[in-house]
């Protein structure tokens, strides 16, 4: 019986992709979690809009496909996607992860992937949509920041969230200093909405997130 367990298992694992940027480290924290087996999927390849992005060298040192397209190739943001989507489509996502990819979304992109690509935001969503997240609540003298796993749509770091990790602010931070203590909760939280994902818990209907049958706050699980 255990042989049969496993291997219905294995077919239905999840094919995730994953867009980064630059560096790669919320990429890493999931490699390293779908090799530990927390998550029960496998990146199948990662895209990057840049050629020199360290996430690239993290992708072929964990044996995955690695690919870079170029937009200056292409005349619109519309036909760098569409080449894009024709390139994952091979790959046959179950899930789209945006680690640090730096590269507005055109509407047909997020369109074709509706509910099943996801993104990590350096703050409290709905606060600090957009860049230079830790300056702003710095500037504002916040008392707590943090990050936020949500849906995407075609609202700027708009869909609904899924799940949010708090860090404080100290009188004495920088922004280099917060952005530190925020991605530290990213390595955290970003594997373990891949994780729902994998297994069949998370999904977004009707514009809301959905846990285990239930709707989310407007700030994902554990809302207080």
């Amino acid at each position: 019986m255990k042989n049969n367990h496993s291997q219905k298992t294995t077919q239905s694992q999840k094919n995730i992709v994953v867009l980064v940027s630059g560096s790669g480290s919320n990429l890493q924290a999931i490699l390293d979690a779908c090799d530990s087996n927390m998550i029960d999927a496998s990146v199948k390849a990662v895209f990057s809009n840049k050629a020199e992005a360290f996430g690239l060298e993290r992708a072929k040192n964990a044996g995955v496909a690695a690919r870079s397209v170029n937009p200056k190739d292409f005349d619109s943001r519309e036909a760098f996607d569409h080449e894009l989507m024709i390139q994952i489509d091979t790959y046959q996502p179950d899930l789209i992860v945006l680690a640090g990819y730096m590269r507005i979304l055109s509407s047909e992109f997020v369109r074709h992937y509706a509910g099943k690509m996801v993104n990590i935001h350096p703050s409290l969503l709905p606060k600090y949509p957009g860049l230079h997240t830790h300056q702003r609540a710095i500037d504002a003298k916040d008392k707590e920041h943090g990050t936020s796993v949500h849906f995407v749509t075609e609202e700027l770091d708009g869909g609904p969230v899924i799940l949010q990790a708090k860090v404080p602010v100290f009188e004495d931070d920088d922004a280099e200093l917060l952005a530190g203590r925020v991605l530290t909760q990213e390595h955290a939280i970003y594997p373990m909405v891949c994780k729902w994902f994998a297994e069949d818990r998370l999904s977004m209907v009707d514009g809301q997130a959905v846990l285990d049958g239930k709707v989310l706050g407007k700030h994902g699980y554990a809302e207080e």
